[in-house]
């Protein structure tokens, strides 16, 4: 094997590496924000039931500092502004949309779609935060600000038509 493949074998297992791709999910082929999105579902759900929502909101802060940490020191090492296989900060916008509903099916299906759209379209201050923000920090921000409206979206909508109502179950 020759140094330089040893090397970028290295980079690959390195803990930066491991955190910004949520554990390697983001190399899948296609679409890995959508993959790392939906592979921080199951953890969203799992936290949320058995630690409630302040344990959710804990892991959304925690998440989101490490993943300022590792996306920016992955991203440095790649030397891309914003690499596509950095799914960290999906995980911590799409933990952040489902935060404000309880664990229900078709409420998380819905905080996926919404936060997969604003995360994808990037409406005003989004983009002129994605724009603006760079390094670590950048990549997470625009994110977590995607998760927040996706979250007030879908915490509004929980409220108004109420958790037993048909659209929402």
């Amino acid at each position: 094997m020759s140094a330089r493949r040893r090397s970028r074998r290295r980079a690959a297992l390195s803990l930066d590496a491991v955190i910004a791709t949520w554990f390697g999910v983001g190399h899948f082929p296609i679409a890995p924000g959508t993959a790392g999105s939906l592979a921080a579902l199951p953890f969203a759900w799992l936290i949320r039931t058995h630690l409630g929502p302040l344990a959710l909101a804990i892991g959304v802060g925690a998440v989101f500092v490490i993943g300022v940490w590792a996306a920016g020191r992955y991203a440095r090492a790649r030397g891309i502004t914003d690499p596509g296989s950095v799914v960290i900060d999906e995980v911590a916008g799409q933990w952040l949309a489902v935060i404000l509903v309880p664990p229900d099916l078709i409420a998380y299906a819905i905080g996926f779609a919404l936060f997969r759209a604003f995360d994808v379209i990037k409406p005003w201050p989004i983009s002129a935060l994605d724009r603006k923000l760079k390094g670590g920090l950048g990549v997470m921000l625009d994110d977590l600000l995607s998760g927040a409206l996706a979250a007030i979206l879908l915490w509004n909508a929980w409220i108004w038509l109420g958790p037993s109502a048909s659209a929402m179950r």
